[in-house]
């Protein structure tokens, strides 16, 4: 089997035979009825109902000189039944808008939910959210900032944001990915992302001598 995958069905094996629009609000929603090829030649149809979310941005905020990670919690309406606590831990967010690029994104983002400034922004990677039945991709950056002085409470009051900044070493963020405190999927993959790249981060953005 060959080490270099690529796959065996495309776009152009996918045919929209009915789209609705099943729901037009905060987000939207559409039913698709679908006809796609099998993997053995033959078509299968399918209507499926598909979530629209724009593309959004997260940004991992790192302090090389400090090795320290800031994080904000807030409220999160997906995670009512969570076992522990509708407010989560996790890195600054936000929707990219007409015309914006993934940096310029965090920028504006990490000004509004912490009150920081970025220095040298970094890609980690471009994910699907759930694929299975939701259209959306997240942009995971890392950035270079001075969390000295920062926390607080910050947010846009217009958007319903109540949002608490918080910094800790990174040693102490692995172990709560490592023991299910952390539990949203950016978080974690930025986090092991960054246990992975850590010394490197340090080498290029630390001012003072270890």
């Amino acid at each position: 089997m060959s080490d270099k995958w690529t796959p065996q069905l495309d776009h152009s094996n996918v045919k929209i035979t009915e789209t609705s629009m099943a729901y037009d609000g905060f987000f939207k929603m559409q039913k698709l009825r679908i006809e796609h090829a099998s993997f053995t030649g033959e078509k299968v149809e399918v209507t499926r109902e598909l979530f629209l979310r724009d593309d959004a941005v997260c940004v991992l905020l790192y302090d090389a000189d400090r090795d320290r990670v800031v994080m904000i919690e807030q409220f999160r309406v997906g995670a009512l039944d969570h076992p522990r606590s509708p407010w989560l831990l996790e890195l600054v967010a936000g929707i990219v808008e007409p015309g914006e690029t993934p940096e310029q994104v965090a920028r504006r983002e990490a000004i509004e939910e912490a009150d920081a400034m970025l220095g040298e922004v970094v890609p980690i990677t471009r994910y699907m959210v759930s694929p299975g039945g939701s259209r959306e991709y997240i942009e995971l950056l890392c950035a270079q900032v001075n969390s000295d002085g920062l926390g607080g409470i910050h947010g846009l009051a217009e958007e319903g944001e109540d949002i608490k900044v918080h910094h800790f070493a990174s040693d102490e963020l692995f172990a709560m990915v490592a023991d299910g405190r952390i539990d949203n999927a950016p978080s974690i993959i930025a986090l092991q992302w960054l246990q992975l790249n850590r010394e490197k981060l340090q080498q290029r953005w630390c001012t003072v001598q270890k």
